[in-house]
C-alpha cells in the first residue's frame, strides 16, 4: 500500500531497522523500501522471514541486506550498526524496533536472569545501537526512531509488569536523546503501538486476554503492522516534521488518549 505513497526526502536515505523479520518491523521495512530507501533488515532467529522479506523488497525492485544479531547480548547492537552501515554505505536513520515479552511473568515469579534478559533486549540494547549509530547519522544529519508501547504508560498486561517499565526506559531516553542530540542535527522520536495484531501477541496473549483487551479500544477492533507505519515515515521525513523532537506518537485505536 505505502508504495502508492511518494516522500522525497526518504529516496536513497540508508535506514537500518532492527527486529524488522516480522510484525510491526517487517511492515516498516517495505514501507520505506517503497520509498527507495535503502534498508538494513536486521533478524535474529526469524532467518526463513528475513530472506522472505529480502525477497519481496527485491522482487519489487527495492534495495535490502540482511544483518543478523541477538540484541539482547552485549556488543551485538554496536555489531549490528557497524555491519549495516558497512554495507549501506552510511546510515541515515535508525529504527529501534526489537524487542519483546519473554514470557508474561507476575513479579512473584521473576528471577535476576528473567529480568537481565527482557532489559537487556528491550532496554539496553537501544541505548547501545543509538549510541554506535549516532557517530554515522551526525555526518548527514539523520534521525533515531524508537519503538515503545502502550504499556509504557498503562504498566503493562497481566504478567507484563517488566515489559512495560523496560518500554517505560524506551520512552524516557527517548526524550532525554532528542535533546542531547539536537546539536548533531538528529532528530530522536518514537512510536507507541497498542494492541496490533502481530507474531507478539500469537506467543504471549492468549484469545481470550486479547479479546478483554479488544474490547478496551474505542475503535472495538485490534490494530494491523500496516496502520503503524504511518508515524514511522512521518518522523522519518524532514520534509514533513523536520520541527519535530523528542515526542511520542500513540498508535493505539483511541485505547489511550495522553
Amino acid at each position: 500500500m505505502w508504495d502508492a505513497l511518494t516522500i522525497p526526502d526518504l529516496a536513497d536515505r540508508a535506514v537500518l531497522v532492527t527486529g524488522a523479520s516480522t510484525g510491526i518491523g517487517a511492515a516498516v521495512a517495505r514501507a520505506f523500501a517503497a520509498q527507495r530507501a535503502k534498508v538494513a533488515i536486521h533478524y535474529n532467529e526469524s532467518a526463513a522471514a528475513a530472506d522472505a522479506l529480502l525477497t519481496t523488497i527485491r522482487q519489487a525492485g527495492g534495495e535490502a541486506v540482511l544483518v543478523q544479531g541477538d540484541m539482547s547480548r552485549p556488543g551485538e547492537s554496536e555489531r549490528v550498526v557497524e555491519a549495516a552501515a558497512d554495507k549501506l554505505g552510511g546510515l541515515d536513520g535508525l529504527i529501534n524496533n526489537a524487542g519483546g515479552m519473554l514470557g508474561r511473568k507476575p513479579t512473584a515469579e521473576l528471577d535476576d536472569a528473567h529480568y537481565a534478559r527482557v532489559m537487556d533486549l528491550n532496554a539496553r540494547s537501544v541505548l547501545a545501537a543509538t549510541r554506535a549509530a549516532v557517530p554515522f547519522l551526525k555526518r548527514r544529519g539523520g534521525f533515531v526512531i524508537n519503538t515503545t508501547s502502550i504499556a509504557a504508560r498503562n504498566g503493562g498486561g497481566n504478567g507484563a509488569i517488566l515489559y512495560a517499565a523496560a518500554k517505560g526506559f524506551v520512552s524516557t531516553i527517548t526524550r532525554g536523546h532528542a535533546k542531547e542530540f539536537v546539536g548533531e542535527g538528529i532528530r530522536v522520536n518514537a512510536v507507541a503501538p497498542g494492541i496490533v495484531a502481530t507474531p507478539f501477541h500469537d506467543r504471549y496473549t492468549s484469545p481470550e486476554l486479547l479479546d478483554t483487551q479488544r474490547q478496551s479500544v474505542p475503535m472495538g477492533r485490534v490494530g494491523t503492522p500496516d496502520e503503524c507505519v504511518g508515524a514511522y515515515l512521518f518522523l522519518a521525513s524532514p520534509l514533513l516534521s523536520g520541527y519535530i523532537t523528542g515526542q511520542i506518537i500513540e498508535v493505539n485505536g483511541g485505547q489511550l488518549m495522553p
